[in-house]
């Protein structure tokens, strides 16, 4: 495999190649002919610049076969050739990075490694000064290049403890020990798609949906590091290459599906949503159907897996973009946090009541109107939750002035629901915390309506009431059903009357 890769790099001729073995009287040889010939150099900065050239041949000859090393034109520094050699020096680097190496011993191979990264730094500064088109084979190179160096499948210990498992809790992420090679891979893919050098229409034949596809593979990735430079490569190919978007987000859905409905495990879910978050705020209006598909059957059903936790705070910023752009999505926003309301799960209660708070900011009262009532009965269980943090949570959303004037237009129908809550939790709670923020909300709907707060308070009382009277009724029958029964064995069959 070595032969083959190496025989597509320039090569020197028998000649040059000997005179590398003498005592340096052809370098006016190898300068003649077409004057385009690469020379070769003994020294590579990272490699150090005290190595003979004798030196550079032992150590790499393991990698690079003799023949090639023998006239290693791919470590020459692109400002010691001609310009016109410069496109042919940049693929000859480039095929240089396709080796790929073991990083898990750091001591093996150490001079080849010097060698592949001062390459991909030479290639990132190239990119970063470079004044004219890249050609098509530069281009396909490149593309080879990040492929061979990128995309791989990740072992099963890394799938393992994954997000999945736990309740939203961290934990302690997994570093590539290849890491420090992959950034420079990275940083040059993120560079080379940003130049101003890769005409879109020849880059979209290579970076294609088989590319993407890979790419988005890789946010699965245990190492926080590269899925943060992924992030920022995905959203720069977004921009670059406009007849892929629909095919992205595509893809992204789909990623989304597997994880929410099959797996419930994926280590990228946060980036991918910080990506479409800055997606969503450059949809035009009004909102596309597919978009409003998008917030219906994927933004809303990330709110289900135990590990929500870890990605909220993205998934609320991509949902309150919707809102904000099309306020009449508010209600059914509501609705769907509702569906997928957690009951058990305590942390997970205060999550969706703060993403509950940032929506209702972005509503209007037509809207509100359309979920106050069944959204006010589940802040009024809320209310009396015996989870101290819950009722906190539920009570802090009256200091929220915008939904203090939704409840005032509407007080009619949320008084009635809301006022018995308020008063279970005086008489009941058990956290000091809770009850005064509970006679602070009292205090405040009092003041809003008096007479209608009266008239909720005395209904509640007046249920209260009945409510005792009934638990009355059903104490004296079991009273009578055990008296009956204890002058009165059953066997068998036997039926028992009990008079009221």
């Amino acid at each position: 495999m070595w032969k083959q890769f190496l025989t597509k790099l320039p090569k020197k001729s028998s000649a040059s190649g000997k005179g590398d073995h003498g005592s340096g009287s052809s370098p006016g040889r190898n300068a003649t002919g077409n004057g385009g010939t690469i020379q070769r150099t003994s020294s590579c900065p990272s490699a150090g610049p005290a190595r003979p050239v004798s030196s550079v041949k032992r150590m790499s000859s393991a990698v690079f076969p003799s023949s090639v090393v023998a006239g290693i034109e791919p470590l020459v520094s692109f400002k010691d050739v001609p310009n016109g050699e410069k496109q042919n020096l940049f693929v000859s680097k480039v095929s240089l990075c396709c080796v790929v190496f073991d990083f898990s011993d750091p001591n093996k191979n150490s001079a080849e490694k010097d060698f592949k990264r001062q390459a991909l730094v030479d290639l990132m500064e190239y990119v970063d000064s470079a004044s004219s088109r890249f050609t098509e084979t530069m281009v396909a190179a490149c593309c080879r290049m990040f492929t061979i160096n990128l995309f791989r499948v990740f072992p099963p210990n890394y799938r393992s403890g994954s997000s999945g498992g736990g309740e939203g809790e961290e934990e302690e992420p997994m570093f590539d020990p290849a890491w420090p090679h992959l950034h420079l891979v990275y940083d040059l893919l993120l560079k080379f798609i940003g130049s101003s050098s890769l005409d879109t229409k020849v880059g979209k034949k290579y970076f294609d949906h088989t590319f993407i596809v890979k790419l988005l593979e890789l946010f699965d990735s245990e190492d926080p590091r590269e899925r943060d430079c992924l992030k920022t490569i995905l959203h720069r190919i977004y921009g670059k290459f406009m007849v892929h978007r629909p095919f992205i987000r595509k893809a992204v859905t789909n990623i989304f599906y597997h994880f929410v409905f099959e797996t419930d495990r994926h280590n990228g879910i946060a980036e991918l949503l910080e990506v479409f978050g800055s997606v969503i705020s450059g949809f035009a209006l009004p909102l596309k159907e597919e978009h409003k598909i998008f917030l219906w059957r994927v933004l809303i059903p990330l709110h289900k897996p135990k590990s929500v936790g870890l990605y909220l705070q993205q998934l609320t910023y991509c949902v309150t973009q919707f809102v904000e752009k099309e306020p009449k999505l508010a209600s059914s926003v509501i609705l769907g946090l509702l569906r997928y309301w957690p009951i058990t799960n305590s942390q997970k209660e205060v999550m969706f009541l703060s993403e509950i708070e940032e929506v209702l900011e972005a509503a209007n009262t037509v809207e509100f109107q359309k979920c106050m009532v069944p959204l006010f009965r589940r802040i009024a269980q809320c209310i009396n939750s015996s989870h101290f943090q819950v009722a906190e949570r539920a009570l802090f959303m009256w200091n929220n002035d915008h939904i203090i004037s939704l409840v005032a237009q509407n007080r009619q129908a949320i008084m009635p629901i809301v006022t018995p809550a308020l008063e279970e939790n005086i008489q009941n709670h058990w956290n000091v915390s809770v009850l005064n923020l509970t006679t602070n909300v009292k205090k405040m709907l009092s003041e809003m309506d008096e007479e209608l707060f009266s008239a909720c308070l005395a209904a509640h009382k007046e249920e209260e009431e009945m409510r005792a009277l009934l638990k009355g009724k059903r104490r004296l029958a079991w009273e009578l059903l055990e008296s009956a029964a204890a002058f009165q064995p059953v066997t068998g069959n036997t039926a028992v009357l009990v008079n009221r």
